[in-house]
């Protein structure tokens, strides 16, 4: 069954995830990345995450960075699979030395 418990603030601030931000009922990050080629490669890694868990992020590739958001359509906000993902995410972008800055 899939989790559709909204979080509130307090538990997404909770779950410690550095580089997001809460955002209109979504977490925000930017990944800055060191080349374009490398914002192909998150793109894809993420995507193959994203359906991997059923779960898909709104992605803007631009040169010199990548936004994503993750929220979940079905419930409205912010759930558990949104964090999981982030967490996902993260590794990837550590892996590909993007960094992740918010704002």
């Amino acid at each position: 069954m899939t989790d559709r418990t909204l979080l509130d603030a307090e538990e997404v601030a909770g779950a410690e995830l550095d580089g997001w931000a809460l955002r209109d009922d979504a977490l925000l990050t930017r990944l800055v990345t060191p080349a374009y080629a490398v914002g192909l490669e998150l793109v894809a890694r993420i995507g193959a995450a994203a359906e991997a868990a059923n779960h898909h992020p709104d992605l803007d590739l631009r040169y010199g960075h990548l936004d994503v958001r993750l929220s979940s359509h079905d419930a409205g906000g912010v759930t558990r699979r949104d964090v999981d993902l982030a967490r996902t995410i993260d590794a990837i972008a550590a892996e590909l030395g993007a960094e992740a800055r918010p704002g």
